[in-house]
């Protein structure tokens, strides 16, 4: 293990002294770069030293007008403002798009608790004042009682205590084989924390010359990536589909399918690749005082570079600072030059005969000084002798030539850093807003790679976070995540599940929203530019707020997003009832009603019926009047027809009665054997005569036309009379006519 150990440690201090080779000279002038963007007028970092020891010996002016720093915090807000955020994307083997904004959600989760903004905030400075900044992502366990481990971003607050390996191709640094995140620690602070590490000293030359030093000890965190290869298997499954997975990551069921497959003889198709692993030292000078391993593929230092090139085999970086130096000292110069010509001169004073303030010196001494409502002179000597009066000399003269240099130094600033007047918010010869922010554009294009490069560290990020995660949270945990609106959910990570996502079913646990499981699943990360939530969240209120403004009835469609966007008190309840509303009254607009289509064809369909029970309706009450006008037409053909059958009746009682009179009379003088001739001729019509309305429907038949046809039925033929009923009805007659009483049948 100690042959082991000083093998490490030989090659680590060999990587770091090559790293100090290559990027020596660039760290001398990242700090000059960063003292001169920080300069002001206490330490006048912006002049050169051999100058400024020069004019402090003469007591010359030294004005420092930190223009540069303006500059800098231009590009500095503006990447602020335009935070780029990570993005997740699904890319296959069972993950979704729902799987993905869980992903995401947690490496928001994880930037919050880490408070990662700063981290990059701090790395962004650095890349555009020196041209490079770093920050790091690390594991640690959640409290001192608990094996599980939560990742964390953290910040690193000097960029020149990171060394990564020089042989990189990748701009963020992913294929770097080592790296160091070091630091100088005073002996005594060294041997108080390590103890005898500290002590202990083995010699390994040169090499551990600035590691061990009388009093300062190196203590150093060391990766190291190493490459193993491991096989590849596609293998078969009972579904027939195709397991593609790693050795080293094959489960049990997996093992038991590729088994079975070779004891079918089939070729199972396989292939070397590789598997990296992450080794972290902690380097006390000469010994190893900590190891472990770092889980995740990539080294978890993130570099954010502001522009690097090699030329010759020799490494450069820079900021927006090193472009401005030279025309910021060229406007130093001229402000102090100006300021010390106008120094030099005198302070326009009074020339005078000596005679003439004799006796006034305490008017003229002070009258630089204050304002007198008059200076009194002595015009004429005791001889009589007229003095002159005294006269101010012309005042001090500016330097032409300083101001226009300071003007000219200004605008070599702007054409060095392509940020004129307008980025500025100067007002120009833009009149509409359009063109005002297209103005301001040209000169946060020319800086853009910074905020480029920004972007590339941070999607670097999220692929580290992504490749760490499912392995740094391998036990079932319950976390909470927020998304981007702010409302929070609880989410439980399960490594054990069968799906990427699955929504909680189980009402004990209805406060757990889904179950996630980070292991499966491929997911991509992408970097997403642009205002933060907020800024488009107050974009997002403006544009309804005008969209309502034009178009109020818009309320009822898009009234619970527009107060969703509002940022006030008791803006959440009034979008809880803006939806009620909504949901009560265009439930479509939720989601809720018909699709749209179909609702308008249901409106077509129901305006086609009003149309159809309208026209009923009239066809129904035209019916009626014509009906009622038949009825009415029928009821005065009835009338009628009563009225002429009440006459006939009575001509009928008349007639009959006039017969029977007749009969009377007659009847005395007529045999038995003729009164009863005419008496059964009488009965018999009597008898046999119908009703003129039998078997007739008023409503269908004309009464008139009825009653014409009873009466010809009535005088029809009277067929013979039974010969039982023949006497009855006679005896009746003959007792009815004659008034005698008739005898009982025997």
């Amino acid at each position: 293990m100690a042959q082991r150990d000083s093998t490490i440690i030989r090659r680590a201090h060999e990587r770091f002294k090559n790293c100090v080779q290559w990027e020596g000279p660039f760290r001398q002038r990242f700090k000059e770069d960063i003292r001169f963007l920080y300069a002001d007028s206490d330490n006048s970092e912006q002049w050169n030293a051999a100058v400024r020891a020069q004019r402090q010996i003469s007591g010359q002016v030294m004005v420092t007008i930190n223009k540069t720093h303006t500059h800098w915090l231009h590009v500095v807000n503006q990447n602020k403002e335009n935070k780029p955020e990570i993005q997740v994307s699904p890319t296959g083997n069972q993950a979704s798009y729902e799987s993905a904004q869980i992903f995401e959600q947690i490496i928001k989760r994880i930037e919050y608790i880490s408070d990662a903004q700063t981290a990059y905030d701090i790395a962004s400075g650095f890349q555009v004042g020196g041209g490079i900044g770093y920050w790091r992502i690390v594991a640690e366990y959640l409290d001192e009682n608990s094996f599980d481990q939560e990742l964390f971003i953290r910040q690193i607050a000097d960029p020149l205590s990171v060394y990564i390996d020089p042989m990189i191709k990748n701009q963020d640094g992913s294929d770097a084989r080592f790296a160091f995140i070091f630091d100088d620690m005073p002996r005594k602070d060294a041997e108080k924390k390590y103890g005898k590490i500290v002590v202990q000293n083995q010699n390994f030359g040169d090499l551990a010359e600035n590691w061990m030093r009388t009093d300062s000890i190196r203590v150093a965190e060391y990766y190291e990536r190493n490459e193993e290869k491991e096989w590849m298997y596609a293998i078969p499954t009972q579904d027939d589909d195709i397991m593609v997975v790693r050795e080293s990551d094959m489960p049990p069921e997996g093992r038991e399918l590729l088994e079975a497959a070779r004891e079918r003889g089939e070729d199972v198709q396989r292939r070397r690749v590789s598997k990296w692993r992450i080794d972290w030292y902690k380097i006390v000078g000469d010994q190893i005082a900590e190891k472990s391993v770092w889980l995740g593929k990539y080294i978890p230092i993130v570099r954010v570079p502001g522009e690097e090139i090699t030329i010759e085999n020799r490494l450069d970086r820079k900021g927006l600072v090193r472009y401005l130096k030279d025309a910021q000292r060229a406007y130093n110069y001229n402000a102090s030059a100006a300021l010390e010509f106008g120094a030099l001169q005198s302070r326009s004073p009074y020339t005078a005969p000596v005679e003439a303030i004799e006796g006034l010196e305490d008017y003229w001494s002070t009258a630089n000084s204050q304002n007198h409502a008059y200076l009194p002179y002595n015009h004429r000597a005791e001889d009589g002798t007229e003095i002159p009066m005294p006269q101010r000399q012309q005042p001090p003269a500016s330097a032409p030539q300083f101001i226009e240099g300071m003007q000219t130094a200004e605008h070599e600033m702007m054409m060095a850093s392509g940020q004129y007047e307008a980025t500025f918010s100067a007002q120009g010869n833009e009149i509409s807003g359009i063109s005002i922010e297209q103005r301001q554009k040209q000169g946060e294009r020319v800086t853009f790679h910074y905020q480029d490069n920004l972007a590339k560290a941070i999607r670097f990020t999220g692929k580290i976070l992504i490749d760490a995660i499912p392995k740094y949270y391998d036990t079932r945990r319950i976390v909470r995540i927020m998304d981007e609106s702010g409302e929070e959910h609880a989410i439980r990570i399960d490594p054990q599940a069968k799906q990427a996502l699955q929504k909680q079913e189980d009402e004990s646990e209805a406060q757990i929203a889904a179950i996630f499981n980070p292991n499966v699943g491929n997911y991509d990360v992408i970097a997403k530019c642009g205002p933060n939530f907020d800024t488009r969240r107050e974009k997002a209120f403006d544009a309804m707020t005008q969209l309502l403004a034009a178009q109020p009835a818009m309320a009822n469609v898009i009234g619970d997003l527009y107060m969703g966007t509002a940022d006030f008190p008791s803006a959440d309840k009034l979008q809880e009832r803006m939806r009620n509303w909504i949901a009560a009254t265009n439930p479509g607009a939720l989601g809720e009603g018909p699709d749209p289509q179909v609702q308008a064809l249901q409106g077509q369909l129901n305006e086609a019926m009003k149309h159809v029970v309208q026209l009923q309706n009239q066809l129904q009450d035209k019916t009626v009047k014509e009906t009622i006008e038949k009825q009415r037409a029928d009821m005065d053909a009835l009338n009628h027809l009563a009225l002429r059958m009440e006459n006939e009746r009575q001509d009928m009682v008349n007639a009959f009665k006039a017969e029977s009179d007749r009969l009377k009379v007659i009847a005395p003088a007529l045999d038995a054997t003729q009164l009863d001739a005419i008496i059964r001729k009488a009965v018999g019509e009597m008898l046999t005569a119908t009703d003129p309305g039998q078997d007739l429907d008023p409503a269908r038949i004309d009464p008139a036309n009825a009653y014409a046809a009873g009466i010809s039925n009535a005088l029809a033929p009277i067929p013979a009379l039974q010969q039982s009923n023949q006497q009855d009805v006679k005896d009746a007659a003959i007792h009815q006519m004659t008034g005698t009483p008739q005898q009982p049948p025997q």
